[in-house]
């Protein structure tokens, strides 16, 4: 008997959450999922959530989502926060707002921990990842075997890092963040499923979601441009885990990329 769970990358503005919608069945046909992991980071115009971005990817069959720094960037995330089943970094200041951990019931009643941590390295300088996994760890390893992490960071280095410090106590980590899909996909010796990036869902006809135009000319210039999500090439970007349950312990990871039908104009979902 195998548990599998599908994790899908960044999914960025309107384009990404069409891309999920569209991805979700055929993946679903294909792996047959127990459970579906998805960093919601810049679901609500490419950045942060809103109370309906998050309805409406929840009402896909996605079971948790994940965050990252961009949780607080949209004004209306306060209304998103009874959501159990929606979680930001849990090494954020223990005075925010929210939660970095939980435990879900996937299907047939199995027990499914997961974990959110954001790195600190070219990014906020938040609790340490290390210390607040092992917090979380001496809360969620009773209550479960089964345990996801979403390692939302920017430095490689730090990913691998706190993927062999976590290798043998949780069943995967999965790094989101930077938008592009790495392919070191992999089992750890002790048994933690591990990739560095997932990639991004949402569209790669862009420099990582956004439009070409204003980021060259803010990365040529040096003059402030409004970063507008992009539309074209949109593609649904994770991986395929499947743990055996008893253990823990990872079987198999397997990275997918999916094209999604590219809707314009009239046709695009409007972005909240």
């Amino acid at each position: 008997m195998s548990f599998t769970v599908l994790c899908f990358g960044d999914v960025v503005g309107a384009p990404g959450r069409a891309g999920l919608a569209s991805a979700i069945p055929p993946l679903k046909a294909q792996y047959d999922p127990d459970f579906i992991l998805v960093n919601g980071e810049n679901i609500a115009g490419g950045s942060g959530v809103t109370p309906a971005t998050v309805r409406k990817v929840l009402s896909l069959g996605v079971d948790v989502l994940t965050t990252g720094d961009h949780f607080f960037r949209n004004k209306e995330y306060e209304g998103a926060l009874g959501e159990r089943r929606l979680l930001r970094p849990a090494n954020f200041p223990a005075s925010a707002p929210g939660h970095g951990w939980g435990v879900y019931e996937a299907r047939g009643g199995v027990k499914v921990g997961v974990l959110n941590l954001m790195g600190r390295i070219f990014l906020e300088p938040h609790r340490c990842p290390f210390e607040t996994a092992d917090e979380a760890l001496a809360q969620l390893s009773p209550q479960t075997r089964l345990i996801l992490v979403d390692l939302h960071a920017e430095a490689t280095s730090e990913k691998v890092a706190l993927g062999w410090y976590l290798d043998g106590r949780v069943s995967a980590i999965v790094g989101t963040h930077t938008h592009i899909q790495t392919a070191d996909e992999r089992v750890l010796p002790k048994g933690a499923a591990y990739i560095t990036d997932l990639g991004m869902t949402g569209p790669y006809d862009s420099i990582i979601g956004r439009a070409k135009a204003p980021v060259l000319q803010k990365l040529r210039t040096g003059v402030p441009a409004r970063f507008t999500v992009a539309e074209g090439d949109v593609r649904a970007c994770g991986v395929a885990v499947r743990l055996d349950p008893e253990t823990g312990r990872a079987v198999s990871i397997e990275r997918f990329q999916v094209a999604a039908p590219t809707k314009k104009g009239a046709d695009a979902e409007k972005d909240e």
